[in-house]
This record gives C-alpha cells, structure tokens and sequence, in this order.
C-alpha cells in the first residue's frame, strides 16, 4: 500500500457567476445609432437656418408623398444648381426648367416652384426669334417657287428688327409696287400679298402696317400730300392682307409715314423709299441676347 503522505492534493476551483456581467457588443450598435440620430438633427438644423423660404418650399415639395416634384434629378432639382454658399456654384439663370405634367390638382396648401418672370420672358423670346427665322427661311423660299411673282422677287426686303419680323415691299428702278401717283395696287402686287399672307398669317403676332414715300412733293393743290397717299397705299396693302386669310383683329396699326422715315437717309430720292413696310410685332418685351 502506497505511503499516503505522497498523494497529490486536489484542488477545486469554484467560480461563482455575476448578473451583471458583459453584455457583447449590442451596445456598441445602439451608440452608432444614437451618434447617426444626432448629426442628422444638426444636419436637419443646419439645412432650416441655411436655406431660403422658397428652397424650404422645395425640399417639402420633394419628400411630400402626394405631390410631385418639378425636376426628377440634376441641376433642375430642388435647389436648381444653386449651392448654399454665395461663393459657390451656380447654373446659368437662362437655363429652363425641367417641368413634368401632375396626375389631378395638387393637394392644398402644397406649393411648388413657379419659373420666374425673366426665365419666363427669355423662353417667350427665344421661341419667338426661331419661328421669326423659320418664317423668314419659308417666305423667301415661297417667293423664289411662285413664277408669277418671280419679276417682283428684288422688290421684298425681309429683316429682323427688335419691333419684329419686318418685311418691306419697295419700289425699284423698272418696278413699281404702286401705280405712279396713286393708290392703286397691280394684279402682280396683290399676289406678292397674297403670297406673303399664307406664310405670316401662320404666327400668332400683331401685324402693323405703314406706307412711306419720297420727298417729291404731290398733289395739284387740293390737299392731296404724300401724307394722305402713304395713308391710302398703306390701307389697300391691309385690305389685301385681310382678305387673303389674315385675321383683321390681329392688325395692330395702319399708318401713314409720308417721308419721314427714309429708308436710305443719305440719298431720300431713291426709288426703295416709296414702299410698304410690314411688320409683325413681337409678342415678348425681351429680346434674346443677339439683338441687344
């Protein structure tokens, strides 16, 4: 039997568990949360003291679920381009905005951007400059394919004016648009009208119409002046232009201009001075930029 004061002793080790003991790494999670929840509270503070009364109006329009937004993305979004900063930034004021159609009437009390008058203006005037171009391309191109009126093609001055369109019937050496001394108004003059009709009663625009002469006095004493035979050949212009299909509530004037408005002042005798000036005015106050 062996010696029993050689054994080896046993040890027992007891650990006694608290309650309260580690937790994991939840906590750590919930602090993320909460550090995210703050900085987008000052981020939200920030944005409401930063931001004007219109971009408020925007950014409530954006995240509003019953409305719908003016612009899907980019520069036409809800701070159009524009940063907070006044150094920072910024899209051309001229640039148009990207507008979608609404589903029904929007719901009370929501608002949404409104373009501003200049923006308004500048769209007006830009579409109003190309269809001045694309009539002017159109009437020269109708008057070159008309052989009747082929021998009165030098006789049409067709320009841009910041009035408007203006297209002036002159006399030329050979050619006269009216009858010597008179008012009355050849069968070839009548279709050039009848011609030029068809392609500028399809705008929209106000036409005003003015008779001019040269300075050679008129008249055999009995008051008849270049005055009153401006007056009259200006009339039976519009009385051609109506009745070929333009609206007589779109003529805006008929006026009689003697010579007070050459159209080559350094030498007022010349023939081109006696004409007809039409002139279909522009609907926009603002001109585009290159006709400022």
């Amino acid at each position: 039997m062996a010696d029993e004061t050689h054994l080896q002793p046993i040890i027992v080790k007891r650990i006694n568990k608290v309650a309260a003991g580690h937790h994991g790494g939840a906590w750590k999670v919930a602090y993320a949360d909460f550090v995210t929840a703050m900085m987008a509270f000052f981020l939200l503070l920030w944005l409401v003291n930063v931001t004007t009364d219109e971009q408020k109006s925007g950014l409530a329009d954006y995240f509003a679920p019953t409305s719908l937004s003016l612009s899907r993305s980019g520069a036409g979004g809800v701070l159009a381009g524009r940063t907070f900063a006044p150094d920072g930034a910024r899209i051309g004021e001229g640039a148009p905005p990207q507008v979608i159609a609404e589903i029904g009437p929007p719901p009370v009390g929501a608002q949404v951007r409104q373009p501003m008058d200049e923006e308004i203006a500048d769209l007006v005037a830009e579409r109003e400059q190309a269809d001045f171009d694309a009539t002017e391309a159109s009437l020269n191109a109708a008057l070159a394919a008309n052989p009747d009126i082929a021998a009165l093609r030098d006789n049409v001055l067709v320009d841009i004016t910041p009035a408007g369109l203006r297209i002036q019937l002159v006399d030329k050496e050979g050619g006269s648009i009216f009858a010597a001394g008179g008012a009355t108004m050849p069968a070839r003059t009548r279709a050039l009208l009848n011609e030029i009709t068809k392609v500028i009663a399809a705008l929209p625009n106000d036409l005003s119409i003015s008779g001019h002469t040269d300075p050679e006095p008129f008249g055999a004493g009995d008051g008849y002046t270049n005055w009153e035979l401006s007056s009259d050949r200006a009339n039976a212009s519009r009385r051609v232009i109506t009745t070929s299909g333009f609206p007589e509530d779109r003529v805006r004037e008929v006026v009689g201009k003697a010579d007070s408005e050459p159209l080559t002042p350094e030498d007022p005798f010349l023939p081109e001075n006696r004409r007809i000036s039409l002139v279909l005015l522009r609907n926009s106050p603002v001109l585009p930029p290159d006709m400022r």
